[in-house]
């Protein structure tokens, strides 16, 4: 087929008189050579600079990381069955509470609107925590994985991912890992057992572990490099992105689905889940026609707060705590039940 191109383009250029060759030009030869004699220096870079990885002075930052998310799983899965949480059917809006609230925001492609009131059922530890993957690497210097390669590396949580290039985890044992402490076992005899001071004691522990992990992936992203895609929010922990064509985004997906790698941070890894809050002062069912004196918070501090933990200052910009409510009557509710 190659053959037949090129007689194709010799018998145009003969008759536009121009001249076609189908050797490469010499400058293009001497860039070749160049990068040939370049990349064994290259790769020899590369691996010495795993040599350099992982910093001992880092190794205690991420221990303190897996302890801090060890106790966060264990203290939420607690707090979840005593505070129940709703997730929508159609789309992830999240809302820590017995009932859902009326505000319509629920904009899935499934319902083909644009606001729509949500459909609740009952969430998930999932729904809190919002888990977030990423490829295992056994170790930093290996090269990038390939479309092809995609099913020959396990998924991994990026938290646990970053840990284990941090060296706190051992990389055959990251999965053995993330089973066990995953899923902690907390039974319904021990919960109920729990008096008021005691959950507020819970929820407090768990809001200063996620305060926790949160600082100490701040550190370690500013040691260890980690990329996130920007259309699709795919996580890649390490020093460059992976050639795996899984970007879902329609809008902006090209024919091969390409990823559009930048810089991650601390939300990329660890997101935080806003979710409407609901203050002493607001109605018990939260209304469309208030959406704009409700508090917005992360679904962790919502449920921390629930439990009687006193929140962080930092909060307090979105929850609005000491805010005005919306004038609850019995003809906006009679509206929204018609």
């Amino acid at each position: 087929m190659s053959n037949f191109r090129h007689k194709v383009l010799r018998n145009l250029s003969s008759i536009q008189g121009a001249s076609y060759s189908t050797t490469p030009s010499r400058t293009k030869k001497l860039k070749l050579d160049d990068l040939r004699k370049l990349r064994p220096m290259i790769l020899k870079r590369i691996e010495n600079r795993a040599k350099d990885y992982p910093v001992k002075e880092i190794v205690p930052v991420a221990e303190d990381i897996l302890i801090a998310r060890k106790n966060l799983i264990s203290n939420v899965t607690a707090l979840l069955k005593v505070f129940p949480v709703l997730t929508c059917k159609f789309c992830s809006e999240v809302f820590v509470g017995k009932e859902g609230h009326l505000i319509e925001t629920c904009r899935s492609y499934i319902r083909r609107g644009n606001n729509r009131l949500h459909e609740w059922v009952p969430g998930s530890i999932n729904d809190i925590l919002v888990p977030v993957e990423s490829y295992h690497l056994h170790n930093i210097s290996q090269g990038v994985i390939r479309h092809q390669q995609r099913f020959d590396y396990d998924r991994v949580p990026a938290v646990l991912e970053l840990c284990c290039q941090a060296g706190a985890i051992h990389p055959e044992e990251i999965l053995q890992y993330s089973k066990i402490h995953d899923n902690p076992r907390i039974s319904d005899v021990d919960i109920r057992s729990l008096s008021a001071g005691d959950l507020k004691y819970v929820g407090a522990n768990a809001l200063m572990a996620w305060e926790k992990l949160r600082a100490g992936v701040k550190k370690l992203l500013l040691v260890y490099p980690s990329k996130v895609c920007k259309r699709c929010k795919e996580v890649h922990v390490g020093p460059s992105g992976h050639k795996a064509r899984l970007c879902g985004v329609f809008k902006y997906e090209s024919w091969r689905g390409t990823h559009y790698w930048e810089k991650a941070g601390v939300n990329d890894l660890v997101p935080e889940k806003v979710v409407w809050h609901r203050r002493p002062q607001d109605p018990m069912v939260l209304l469309n026609d208030g959406r704009n004196h409700y508090g917005h918070a992360p679904a962790i501090v919502s449920l921390c707060s629930h439990a009687g933990a006193i929140v962080p200052v930092k909060y307090a910009c979105k929850m609005k705590p000491q805010g005005l409510s919306f004038p609850f009557s019995s003809y906006s509710v009679s509206n929204h039940e018609t």
